[in-house]
């Protein structure tokens, strides 16, 4: 998936964190610091009222979660639904539907304590046979899931009375806990229905903050506030997420008061938005995303079986040129799929620094020369050439293309760039395999579990290990480090697998972006953490005097 900068997200689990990043402009999860650039009023009391009007590039597919996997709906559907847990401001795994847990058994056992008097926006009492009905949805093999395989790990769940739920695993599952940030479904609305069928796909009903109200397709999705949730009414009355599928047109939309929020391009947050319109009217936020970008490689394609080609492919681009230029500078270089900083980055990684003559050499070695003297390299009377494909709306991973095909052009390879509307994209050539080579991006979870994305059993249709990498000494590495509770071991896996991937170049790993959100200064009660700014939206509020959309 790709980046969004403006995703609302409360109770996302790590899986769903990993597939959030396939759609469409940047990602609010990080640690670090945060820079604001103007303070809300301390004086004004929280009150009820006024309305967000939201945005992003792409429109949901299904605000069932289970079933997704874009940004777009789960950042929707996180409004909606909850899980047993979730993570607070600071990282740490707070309860959600579950008030509390018992780690029993060496870790094996879990056994959650579920809040009381929660009720589904239909009304119906919620209980741990919705949990244990969710639970054997993600197991069934007729639902059509990414998700799955934290479920799989567990032996036996069960609820021994309506407000406990327990779960035993077979070994060791290290996400064990943060999996149960996993959106939770009404039993009484989807057993013994085709959930793929389902009307809550288009009309979602949840126990979470707000509760769905319209959905217009390619345009806007409007929820309202849901005045029984159990953490206490939210201030905002209604949540607007609109789809405006260009960047250029949601800044035009921003700066005439028509949206409150987006995710900025480097260039609008240096320079456009330097202004005093700006600084009198939005709150602007800096911080380290949890996400990075790549050029990713359908290893099926004969031209990137050969690793010397994707190491060549690697030494041709200059990643710094990609961050001085599209970035503007904010961003710092990939090496692997972890974020720099954290306990689970390996720093000592082979790098391929930009360096053409030994693109070349490694081209020459895998057979790539340019033989008829046409300026483009070519082996057994066939060119190389391939075609990279994006996302439209997103002016970052285009640029990002425009500049990889100039300086892939400089050792000799033919490069076309086609950008594709986000569903398409999605359904029609990842999930597809109908591609050659790709620019996305991932976002980052909190766990460093990466099965789903790299183990070779996941490359199946809608499977995100989707450029269909195999590597059976990263099979064995990231089944090892799951199932152990050790962090020392796992760091040790996480370092080889990182050491290989430098190796294999299964991705060309690009940069690590900063989140550039702005909102509209009205907002108070904002709260940068480690987390990001959304972890406590239903706290959002507008002063009295303030509130722009009143009914």
């Amino acid at each position: 998936m790709m980046k969004r900068p403006n995703v609302i997200t409360r109770n996302i689990p790590a899986v769903l964190f990993l597939s959030i990043l396939l759609t469409s402009a940047g990602s609010v999860f990080s640690t670090g610091s945060i820079v604001r650039t103007s303070d809300a009023s301390e004086k004004d009391i929280p009150v009820c009222g006024d309305a967000f009007i939201d945005s992003s590039i792409g429109d949901a597919s299904t605000l069932i979660p289970i079933l997704a996997s874009d940004s777009a709906s789960h950042s929707v559907a996180s409004l909606i639904y909850n899980g047993l847990v979730k993570y607070d401001r600071d990282l740490k795994m707070v309860g959600d539907l579950a008030e509390s847990w018992d780690i029993l058994n060496g870790g094996l056992v879990i056994r959650f304590h579920l809040r009381r008097n929660v009720r589904w926006h239909d009304g119906h009492p919620f209980t741990a046979r919705d949990v244990v009905f969710t639970y054997k949805t993600m197991c069934d093999p007729k639902t059509p899931t990414a998700y799955a395989d934290p479920f799989l790990q567990i032996k036996d769940a069960q609820a021994p009375d309506d407000f406990t739920f327990q779960v035993t695993y077979t070994k060791p599952f290290a996400p064990a806990l943060e999996s149960w940030g996993l959106s939770i479904l009404p039993k009484h609305l989807l057993e013994g229905k085709d959930i793929v069928k389902s009307p809550l796909s288009r009309h979602p009903i949840g126990t979470g903050p707000y509760i769905f109200k319209s959905w217009e397709s390619g345009a806007k999705i409007i929820l309202i506030a849901n005045p029984d949730y159990f953490e206490g009414r939210p201030y905002i009355n209604e949540y607007m997420y609109r789809v405006i599928p260009d960047s250029a047109t949601l800044f035009l939309e921003l700066k005439s008061g028509t949206i409150d929020r987006m995710g900025l391009t480097p260039l609008q947050y240096q320079r456009q938005t330097a202004t005093s319109y700006f600084f009198n009217s939005f709150k602007k936020y800096r911080y380290p995303s949890f996400s990075y970008t790549y050029l990713g490689y359908n290893l099926k394609n004969p031209l990137f079986r050969d690793k010397r080609v994707r190491q060549a492919i690697s030494y041709a681009i200059n990643k710094q040129e990609l961050i001085d230029v599209v970035l503007m500078g904010l961003g710092q270089i990939a090496t692997g799929p972890y974020k720099p900083g954290t306990w689970v980055y390996n720093p000592d990684v082979n790098r391929y620094p930009y360096n053409p003559q030994k693109a070349r050499e490694l081209l020459s070695q895998a057979g790539w020369q340019d033989h008829d003297g046409d300026g483009i390299i070519d082996r057994d009377g066939k060119p190389f050439e391939f075609t990279i494909l994006t996302n439209i709306g997103n002016t970052q991973r285009a640029k990002c293309a425009e500049i990889i095909q100039y300086r892939l052009t400089q050792i000799g390879i033919k490069i076309k760039i086609r950008i594709i509307e986000w569903a398409s994209f999605i359904n029609q050539f990842i999930n597809q395999r109908r591609f050659e080579a790709v620019i996305l991006g991932w976002t980052i979870p909190q766990d460093p579990d990466l099965y789903d994305i790299w183990h070779s059993s996941k490359t199946k249709p809608e499977e995100l290990n989707f450029i269909s990498y195999r590597n059976a000494q990263v099979d064995d590495l990231l089944e090892k480090a799951r199932h152990t509770f050790n962090q020392e071991e796992r760091r040790h896996c996480y370092f080889k697998i990182q050491e290989i991937m430098a190796e294999d170049q299964p991705y060309t790993f690009l940069f690590v972006p900063e989140a550039l959100p702005i909102i509209h200064n009205r907002f108070n009660g904002i709260e940068p953490a480690p987390l990001g700014i959304d972890y406590n939206f239903i706290k959002w509020y507008v002063p009295k005097h303030l509130q722009k959309y009143v009914p």
